[in-house]
């Protein structure tokens, strides 16, 4: 999988989650590992911070539930609009959505 194809699929992905349900960057990152050899939150995280703002951003959080640094209060307004549990820090990672649910 090129670098382009890639930030394609990262992007694609991110389309995929549910509103009211997240994801981790690191969950990300495996769940495209097999077929693109790659497997690193940083990078999903640069992909999201450079080609995100047209996919829901704000369903991708890191793995504590702590949501996308300087966009905290848009993605909580935005999460809690979709009816996502949140706590104090960030989501609750029980709406932790995994790719294989909408199979």
């Amino acid at each position: 999988m090129t670098p382009d194809e890639y930030v394609e699929a990262v992007l694609d992905l991110v389309e995929r989650i549910p509103p009211g349900r997240v994801m981790s960057y690191g969950a990300v990152a495996d769940a495209l590992a097999e077929r693109s050899g790659r497997a690193s939150a940083r990078l999903v995280g640069s992909i999201m911070a450079r080609y995100g703002g047209g996919v829901p951003w704000h369903r991708v959080v890191n793995s504590a539930g702590r949501l996308p640094p300087g966009h905290e209060v848009e993605a909580r307004a935005r999460l809690r609009a979709e009816g996502c549990p949140l706590r104090p820090s960030g989501v609750d990672m029980a709406a932790a959505w995994s790719p294989e649910e909408g199979m």
